[in-house]
C-alpha cells in the first residue's frame, strides 16, 4: 500500500550539489524548455500558421483549424503519459525520455520545414496535425520522466529542492520564444516574416534538441530503477498495476483531485488568464501587458526553487494546499485591484453604469468559444458577446418573444442584429458595434485609447501610474503558482512506488494541467460572457482550487520523509 509509512532514512544529506547532479537537472529541464518554447511559438504564430496550412478555407475557418491543431497537442497528453509512462517503468527512465525529447524536437523542427497548402495541398495540414499529435504524446511522457529521473537521483531530504529547478524552465521557454520571434520579426520585417521568416523559430529549435540529446546520452540510468531491476521487482504490466488495482488507482485519483487539479488551475490563472484579462477585459495594449507579466515572472520565478527547498523542511502538502487556499480566497480582490490600476475608468463604470440585455430567452444560447473564433448569429448572443469582449458588466433581462435583443445603456436602447436575417452581416455588425460603443462611452465607459489605461513605452517605464502596483499584484499571482508548482514534482514522485512511478504520476499531472488548466481561459471567458460579470470566470479556478484544498487536506499524506528506495 502506498499510504503505509515508508522507511525513513536516518539523516538528511546536507552537502553541495555535485556536477553530476547539476547535469541531471539541466538535461531533464531542457524538455520543459522545449515544451514551453513550442507552446508560445505556436500560440503566438497561430494566425500565420492558419494562413499557411489552411489557406483553402476563409480566414476565420483557417484560424479555427490552426487553433484546433494547437489544442490537439493538449488533448493527447494524458495518452502520452500512459504510453511513455509504461515504457519508462518497463525499460528505464533515461531511454524513455531520450525518445520523448527526440519526438518533441523533430516534431517542432518538421513544422518549420513543412511545405504549405499551396505547395503540397491537403498533405500539409495532415502532416501539421500529425506533428502536433506526436508532440503532444511525447510531452505526456516528458514531464513524468524528467521529474522521476531527477527525484531518484536527489539525495534524501533534498528532492523538493532538486526537482523545483525543472519548474523554473517554463519561464525560460517563454523568454526564449519571445526573444527568437522578436529577433526574427526585426530581421525579416512583418511582410517577409509572415511569408517565410516565421519558420526560423521552429527550425532553430533543433539546436535545443541537439544539445539536449548530447547531454542526455551521457547520463546514467536512475539508481532507483537500476536497484529495482537488479532485485527483479519491476512491474511486468505497469498500466494494469497502476490503474486496474484499486489500491494504486485510488492514489492516482487522489493525486488528481487533491494536488494537480488545483495546481493546474492556479498555474493557468496566474500566468495565462491574467494576461488575457489585461488585454481582453481591461484593454491594456499587448506590449504593456506582456511587459507586466514578464516583470512578474522575473520577480516570482525564484520562488519555484524557494518553495521546493522549503517543502524539504516543512512538507509538500502544506505549501501546495496553502497556495490553493490563498488563491481561492484572494482572486476576487486581486483581480478587482488589477482592473482599478490597469483601467480606472473601466473599474468606475463597472460599479456605476447599469447595462442590460433585453432579449427573448429562447434567443440566448451558449457562448462557449474554446478557440476564440466562433461567430454568433442570434441577436442575444451577438449582444452579450460584444459586451463581454468590451469588458462591460451587464445583466440579461427577459424580453418579448420573437423580438431582437436590445442593449439598454443608461436609458439608451441599441438593437442588436440577427445575423441570419441581415443582408450584409459585416455592415450590420459594424453599425451595431459603433452605436453600442458610442452609448457606452457616453455613459462613462472608457475609449480604447483612454489615456488613463496603463501603458509602458519601454521595459523600465516604472513611473507611469499603475505600473508598479500591477507588477506587484501579478507577482502575487505568480507566487501562488510557485507555491503549488514548486513542490509538485517531488510530491507526485513520492506518492507512488518505484515499479509504477513513471506511469502513475504522469497521468494525473497531465489531466490536471492539460484538461483542467488548459480549458480554463476559454471556459472562464464563456462564464463571463454568459453572466455579464467580468469577474465571474474566476469561479472556475476558485472552485477547483477549493476542492483540491479540501481533498488534499483530508486524504493526501505528507511524503517528504519517505524513502523512495524502500518500496522497490
Amino acid at each position: 500500500m502506498v499510504f503505509s509509512t515508508s522507511a525513513v532514512r536516518p539523516r538528511v544529506e546536507k552537502r553541495a550539489m555535485t556536477p553530476a547532479e547539476r547535469k541531471v537537472i539541466f538535461a531533464s529541464s531542457l524538455g520543459t524548455v522545449f515544451e514551453w518554447y513550442d507552446f508560445y511559438l505556436y500560440g503566438s504564430l497561430a494566425s500565420i500558421i492558419g494562413a499557411q496550412f489552411f489557406s483553402q478555407f476563409p480566414k476565420t475557418t483557417a484560424d479555427i483549424f490552426a487553433l484546433l491543431a494547437f489544442a490537439a497537442g493538449f488533448l493527447v497528453r494524458p495518452f502520452g503519459a500512459l504510453v511513455f509512462g509504461r515504457l519508462g517503468d518497463l525499460v528505464g527512465r533515461k531511454y524513455t525520455f531520450l525518445v520523448t525529447i527526440l519526438i518533441m524536437g523533430l516534431s517542432t523542427f518538421v513544422v518549420g520545414l513543412l511545405p504549405n497548402y499551396a505547395t503540397i495541398g491537403v498533405a500539409a495540414p495532415i502532416i501539421l496535425i500529425s506533428a502536433r499529435l506526436l508532440q503532444g504524446l511525447a510531452l505526456g511522457g516528458e514531464y513524468g520522466g524528467a521529474a522521476t529521473y531527477v527525484a531518484e537521483h536527489a539525495p534524501h531530504g533534498r528532492r523538493g529542492f532538486y526537482t523545483s529547478w525543472i519548474q523554473t524552465t517554463a519561464t525560460l521557454g517563454l523568454f526564449l520564444s519571445l526573444l527568437v520571434i522578436l529577433a526574427t520579426r526585426t530581421y525579416f520585417g512583418e511582410a517577409r516574416f509572415a511569408e517565410i521568416g516565421w519558420r526560423v523559430p521552429f527550425i532553430v529549435s533543433v539546436l535545443l534538441l541537439l544539445v539536449s540529446l548530447w547531454i542526455r546520452l551521457q547520463l546514467h540510468e536512475s539508481p532507483a530503477f537500476l536497484k529495482m531491476k537488479e532485485e527483479g521487482t519491476h512491474s511486468e504490466a505497469p498500466l494494469t498495476e497502476a490503474f486496474a488495482t484499486w489500491s494504486n488507482a485510488k492514489i492516482a485519483l487522489l493525486a488528481l483531485f487533491g494536488l494537480t487539479m488545483g495546481q493546474g488551475v492556479v498555474w493557468y490563472t496566474g500566468q495565462f488568464y491574467s494576461l488575457f484579462f489585461l488585454q481582453s477585459i481591461c484593454k491594456v495594449d499587448g506590449y504593456t501587458a506582456n511587459l507586466l507579466i514578464a516583470w512578474a515572472l522575473v520577480i516570482g520565478t525564484g520562488f519555484f526553487v524557494f518553495f521546493g527547498w522549503l517543502s524539504d523542511h516543512i512538507g509538500r502538502k502544506p505549501i501546495i494546499l496553502l497556495g490553493c487556499l490563498f488563491a481561492a480566497v484572494t482572486y476576487f480582490p486581486i483581480y478587482k485591484a488589477i482592473t482599478a490600476n490597469a483601467n480606472p475608468a473601466l473599474a468606475h463604470a463597472i460599479e456605476t453604469v447599469k447595462v442590460q440585455v433585453v432579449a427573448d430567452p429562447a434567443d440566448c444560447g451558449n457562448l462557449f468559444n474554446p478557440v476564440g473564433t466562433r461567430v454568433f448569429t442570434n441577436s442575444c448572443d451577438v449582444a452579450r458577446d460584444f459586451l463581454a469582449k468590451s469588458g462591460v458588466r451587464y445583466e440579461t433581462v427577459a424580453g418579448p418573444a420573437g423580438q431582437p435583443a436590445q442593449i439598454v445603456i443608461g436609458g439608451v436602447s441599441i438593437q442588436a442584429f440577427d445575423a441570419a436575417q441581415a443582408t450584409n452581416v459585416k455592415a450590420a455588425n459594424a453599425e451595431f458595434a459603433a452605436a453600442a460603443t458610442a452609448a457606452l462611452q457616453q455613459a462613462g465607459y472608457p475609449k480604447a485609447n483612454d489615456p488613463d489605461i496603463v501603458r509602458m513605452t519601454h521595459p523600465f517605464d516604472f513611473n507611469k501610474p499603475g505600473v508598479l502596483p500591477l507588477i506587484g499584484l501579478l507577482a502575487i499571482l505568480v507566487i501562488y503558482v510557485t507555491m503549488v508548482y514548486g513542490p509538485i514534482a517531488a510530491a507526485l514522485v513520492e506518492l507512488f512506488p518505484t515499479r509504477i512511478r513513471y506511469t502513475s504520476m504522469s497521468l494525473p499531472y497531465h489531466i490536471g494541467n492539460g484538461w483542467f488548466g488548459g480549458l480554463l481561459p476559454a471556459t472562464a471567458f464563456a462564464m463571463v460572457a454568459q453572466t455579464g460579470d467580468i469577474y465571474y470566470g474566476l469561479w472556475y479556478p476558485i472552485v477547483f482550487a477549493a476542492i483540491t484544498f479540501v481533498v488534499g487536506a483530508l486524504f493526501i499524506p505528507e511524503t517528504k520523509d519517505r524513502d523512495i528506495f524502500a518500496d522497490i
